[in-house]
């Protein structure tokens, strides 16, 4: 028996009061949430309030306004009910994330309720079948996940806008009303806030914050992939103002209070087209045959207290974002690219330090200074390669130096349990308008590895300085004496290394794991064994997700990719904020006074790692979408590839010379029925016992791409 519309109102009303328990709902709210727009269906209104009322399920307050009822109760402690965070798939149906149990909870589309993605939800567990797995549904929204979805803008009927929201960003149509439309038009994508959401059975209401440009072209593909994990690409006006009004030159005032080094020698290498040039080195040899390296870093936090607007855009930002073709500062130009930049031959403040090591590369002697700096020459890394090929240039000496320090520094460093990662990036050519003509793997040359390895030194030695000082304070060592944050990396996933382990196997190749550890060395070796074969860069992308998260945190438990015992980001405050962080904690160290507490840190350590997260999944998704405009404009051609991966779904392949990866479904597999075997992690022709597997070589046609989902399709043209 189908249910009178005054039962349909009755329920509404419940589950509108259940998700806002403390809300008291005026009877012109209610009247506009379900549409009432007749006599009739106001007096079924009338009396479905007043049928809930009578029977104990909500209350009646000043002016006509119910709210429900205390008795109803509250669940929270029912154990049948469990929090977590949503993921939900394209077809709509959510997975919670939770601690209690090692297996998502399934929540289908029609238990989502008012739930959104990433959102922090309870859900009630139905009754489980023996054998099945859990589902539940979603009975309240603790805390939404995200405060910015991305879509487009349609226009339904004179007055009605909709928005179709990104695959990724949420699963259900959005309404807006005209006032909150702004200056978008349909066709826009544009980036969107949540205003309410009233009861599942309607849709959401939403309100225009950003237009992104018209759908399909490359700014708006490229800001949606911003907005898509949370990242603004402009600047608050009142941030840009409070910018603008930093003074660009030194006062003589501050030089007289610094480290004048003005007359060292000092040069910066950085990329051709970079502007935010935040460290510079100087190098001599000491009398004593050691190296006198010094690492001077722009002093970002003399123009960035921390009671301000501009610290706390940063915070919130967290880190720069490269994308393909831009990048989206943590700072405002005014301070990125002008007055904190270490630019040539102007004074700049800095932070700098300076370190002594022997010709084997220990480090004897350091100190932390606060300086004055004029920069002499900026070098692109081409040039600077040059230069230690043996190029001429009023640095040469001083280029020679520092490269042979690095060569020292980076045999010692693998020597002690560095892992060797040297994995490839494709680097894309484009035309005026952002598209894709070109694209070529990234030169990876040793004047990279000079920097690197004079920001590594960098980095160990301050996190090494506040050993000292804990040290020399002849106090207990507590997690309150001199907190500092640090730049963490756990140890791997040992599922994860066991699954290279049987994918290496049939190679001929022994990485065996048999303790709760594993060894940097044993990583390394198998490395080497796979360089310059077939499954190298398949291997060495396996072996980076099995790696944990690097993170930051008070709490050190040492990096364990790198091998050090003390790290910390000290070497880019431009554009990571937890080199500011790092900044503050070591002039206040210097001064006497603690300038974060632990538990202050431990938050920002959180706060820190999911920007950074955030930014790494935008970066990657712009790589994947320039990847499948590429491949859009070679529809039909053919490519040599080697298999990187095997689902039960199909094949990865990854395209030789161009790193990009696209699929071949199981289902153009027409030459036998496949089977995935789990075991050996390939794919096995039931019939003539034809094997897909990692690093099996093969050519293959580019048949369809999907620039939305970004997602490549290829067909088998030949297996070899």
């Amino acid at each position: 028996m189908s249910k009178s519309k005054k039962e349909t109102f009755e329920e509404i009303i419940l589950d509108i009061l259940k998700n806002n328990p403390e809300a008291q709902l005026p009877f012109d709210v209610l009247q506009n949430i379900l549409k009432v727009d007749s006599n009739q269906d106001n007096n079924r209104l009338k009396s479905a309030i007043n049928s809930l009322f009578d029977r104990n399920l909500i209350v009646k307050r000043r002016g006509g306004a119910i709210q429900l009822a205390t008795s109803n109760g509250n669940k929270s402690n029912n154990k049948n009910i469990v929090t977590g965070k949503i993921d939900i798939s394209r077809r709509g149906t959510g997975y919670l994330i939770t601690e209690e149990f090692d297996e998502d909870i399934r929540v289908k589309s029609k238990h989502l309720g008012m739930a959104l993605q990433d959102d922090m939800i309870k859900v009630e567990l139905f009754d489980r079948g023996r054998g099945k797995r859990r589902e539940g549904k979603t009975i309240e929204i603790v805390e939404r996940g995200r405060s910015m979805f991305v879509g487009t803008l349609k226009k339904k009927g004179k007055q009605n806008y909709l928005i179709k929201p990104d695959e990724k960003s949420a699963h259900t149509d959005f309404f807006v009303l005209p006032d909150n439309v702004r200056e978008a038009q349909p066709g826009d994508k544009v980036a969107f806030e949540l205003v309410d959401w009233v009861h599942p059975q309607s849709l959401p209401e939403a309100r225009i914050i950003e237009v992104l440009g018209k759908e399909g072209t490359n700014d708006a593909n490229l800001l949606s992939i911003l907005a898509e994990n949370q990242i603004k690409a402009g600047f608050p006006e009142e941030v840009e103002a409070y910018a603008e009004n930093i003074s660009t030159g030194v006062p003589e005032k501050e030089i007289m209070r610094r480290h004048d080094i003005r007359d060292k020698t000092i040069f910066t290498i950085d990329p051709e087209d970079a502007k935010d040039f935040d460290d510079a080195i100087s190098i001599e040899m000491l009398d004593n045959g050691n190296f006198y390296l010094g690492v001077h870093i722009a002093d970002v936090t003399h123009y960035m207290p921390r009671e301000t607007i501009l610290n706390e855009e940063a915070l919130n930002r967290g880190t720069s974002v490269y994308l393909v073709d831009r990048v989206i500062p943590m700072l405002p130009e005014k301070l990125s690219n002008g007055v904190c930049s270490l630019r040539p031959n102007e004074d700049k403040l800095a932070y700098s330090c300076f370190m002594e090591l022997t010709p084997n590369g220990k480090l004897v002697g350091h100190t932390i200074e606060e300086t004055v700096i004029h920069s002499d020459h900026r070098f692109t890394y081409e040039q600077a390669q040059e230069v230690i090929d043996g190029a001429r240039s009023a640095y040469a000496s001083e280029m020679k130096l520092a490269a042979r320090l690095a060569r020292i520094l980076l045999n010692k460093r693998f020597q002690e349990g560095s892992i060797n990662f040297d994995t490839p990036e494709p680097k894309f050519v484009l035309d005026e308008n952002g598209k894709p003509i070109d694209v070529k793997l990234k030169e990876r040359l040793f004047a990279h590895r000079l920097v690197e390895e004079c920001m590594l030194m960098t980095n160990r030695t301050v996190a090494r300085h506040v050993d000292e000082l804990r040290e020399r304070s002849n106090k207990p060592t507590t997690k309150d004496l001199f907190p500092f944050f640090y730049r963490i990396h756990d140890q791997p996933d040992l599922d994860k290394l066991k699954n290279i382990e049987d994918n290496v196997k049939p190679f001929g190749i022994n990485f065996h794991i048999d303790s709760p550890t594993v060894s940097s060395k044993a990583i390394n070796v198998l490395l080497e064994q796979i360089e310059d074969t077939s499954i190298e860069l398949t291997v060495n992308d396996l072996m980076l997700r099995a790696m944990a998260k690097a993170e930051y945190s008070p709490n050190n438990i040492g990096h364990f990719g790198l091998g050090f015992e003390n790290y910390a980001h000290f070497t880019s405050p431009i554009r990571r904020y937890p080199d500011v962080v790092v900044h503050r904690l070591l002039k206040s160290y210097a001064g006497g006074q603690p300038s974060y507490s632990y538990n202050e840190l431990k938050q920002l350590g959180t706060h820190c790692s999911e920007r950074e997260r955030a930014a790494i999944d935008a970066e990657r998704d712009s790589v994947k979408l320039k990847q499948v405009e590429y491949l859009s404009q070679h529809l039909g051609e053919e490519f040599p590839g080697v298999i990187s991966g095997v689902m039960e779904s199909g094949i990865f392949v990854d395209l030789k010379d161009i790193h990009c990866e696209g699929m071949v479904r199981v289902s153009d597999l027409d030459d036998d029925y496949y089977v995935y075997d789990d075991k050996q992690h390939c794919l096995i022709g039931r019939n003539h016992g034809k094997k897909y597997q990692l690093g099996k070589e093969l050519r293959v046609k580019v048949v369809n791409t999907d620039i939305k989902a970004r997602q490549i399709d290829l067909t088998l043209v030949d297996d070899g």
